[in-house]
């Protein structure tokens, strides 16, 4: 794990990046592997490819979070990653693997009532995907939604958002 995680800080090769982080993301199954990826400060290093322009590498980053924020205190470290999480799916391809991962990722984080206000300025983009994307899309959007209505501080937001 700990090779792994500096293969991705080493190389600018998508595809390397690319396998590295599907790796990591398979490992993260396990949760003694979660805490070890936490301990080795691979959150960071995933959370940072998150920037990448490449949009496999911004995915499979995605899915190994997602993977990762099965972990209470791997929630807390990814957390800070939530508003640009919600940049990405708002400005990714409509239906697109990237939006979904998002999605997915928020959906994990939006569980627990801790990280909701973080996602309250992307309500109308959700909505809207709930309205113009395929069943995937609307029903990762709805599982966010979900989540979000069961947290009575988020019921003004959801009500007051702009479609």
């Amino acid at each position: 794990l700990q090779k792994l995680i500096h293969l991705l800080q080493a190389t600018d090769d998508p595809l390397i990046q690319e396998q590295a982080l599907i790796t990591l993301s398979n490992s993260a199954a396990f949760s003694v592997n979660q805490d070890i990826i936490r301990s080795l400060d691979g959150l960071s290093v995933i959370g940072g490819m998150l920037s990448d322009c490449v949009p496999k590498v911004k995915e499979k980053a995605l899915n190994a979070l997602n993977n990762l924020s099965m972990n209470i205190k791997n929630q807390e470290k990814i957390q800070v990653y939530i508003t640009q999480v919600c940049r990405i799916i708002e400005s990714a391809p409509l239906n697109s693997d990237v939006q979904l991962a998002g999605l997915r990722l928020l959906t994990n984080m939006s569980v627990t009532n801790d990280y909701h206000q973080k996602m309250i300025n992307s309500i109308p983009c959700f909505l809207h995907l709930l309205s113009e994307g395929t069943e995937r899309t609307q029903i990762q959007v709805l599982k966010v939604l979900v989540n979000l209505s069961a947290n009575p501080a988020i019921t003004r937001h959801l009500l007051r958002a702009q479609v």
